[in-house]
């Protein structure tokens, strides 16, 4: 029999408060669930692993990382990584998206003038 290791469920009881929170968030509707499906899955097979010692081991020597703990740290950051790096990508779409707005909206300001100064001329 396995027993957990305190670094072990401190990870596993820190996910599982996490899972809980982002649930927390997007029934508040303070996190979306585009956003939430990515968090949730990380945090149950953050979950998973921290309370399963046999997965853990092996996932560490598949890895081959010397500790299981330096596994969970490996886990964290990559996590991390991926997260900037999708939040990156979002806003540099939504950069775009501003810009093309903001050029839309120029032109249409420009034809209201345009047509005001129309209006004008035929009432004169």
């Amino acid at each position: 029999m396995h027993f957990l290791s305190r670094t072990q469920m401190i990870f596993a009881i820190g996910a599982a408060v996490m899972l809980l929170t982002v649930l927390e968030l997007v029934r508040r509707r303070r996190l979306s669930e585009e956003y939430a499906l990515l968090w949730v899955v990380s945090s149950v097979g953050m979950t998973v692993l921290g309370f399963s010692t046999p997965l853990l081991e092996s996932v560490t020597r598949a890895l081959g990382i010397r500790y299981e703990s330096s596994t969970a740290f490996a886990c964290g950051v990559t996590f991390g990584i991926v997260m900037l790096l999708y939040m990156c990508t979002r806003l540099t779409r939504m950069g775009r998206e501003q810009h093309a707005l903001a050029r839309e909206l120029a032109l249409l300001a420009h034809e209201v003038e345009r047509l005001r100064g129309e209006r004008e001329e035929g009432r004169a």
